[in-house]
């Protein structure tokens, strides 16, 4: 999901969201993962982009998370953990997975849906 300044139209709206994505996806891959109350995880990436990594679909697919996040990592791609350089506990693990899908989806990102806020 891309977070759009107010008051574009939604052609603008698009176009401001496929080029934060694109933003993302061409740059440093940084991200910054977030508990939330309902067990999901929201990543946080630059240019105001977010993804949200679901707990069901994490609890699906556990096992193969937990044995390939390693592979998750762009090549030669170094992140610091409390736990030493591309050490992961199992909270980092669920961000590594979010991740991926983020950049499988931006290399042939669809707008599906424009959302406005109310207020």
């Amino acid at each position: 999901m891309a977070v759009l300044p107010p008051g574009l139209a939604d052609a603008a709206a698009e176009q401001h969201a496929l080029r934060a994505l694109h933003g993302v996806f061409h740059a440093h891959p940084d991200f910054n993962p977030m508990s939330m109350k309902d067990g999901n995880i929201l990543l946080q990436y630059n240019h105001d982009v977010a993804s949200l990594v679901l707990a069901d679909v994490v609890a699906q697919n556990w096992d193969e998370i937990d044995q390939q996040h390693q592979r998750a990592l762009a090549t030669h791609e170094v992140l610091i953990t409390p736990l030493g350089q591309n050490k992961f506990d199992d909270f980092g693990k669920k961000a590594l997975f979010g991740r991926c899908y983020m950049f499988m989806d931006a290399q042939n990102p669809v707008v599906i849906r424009i959302e406005r806020h109310d207020g």
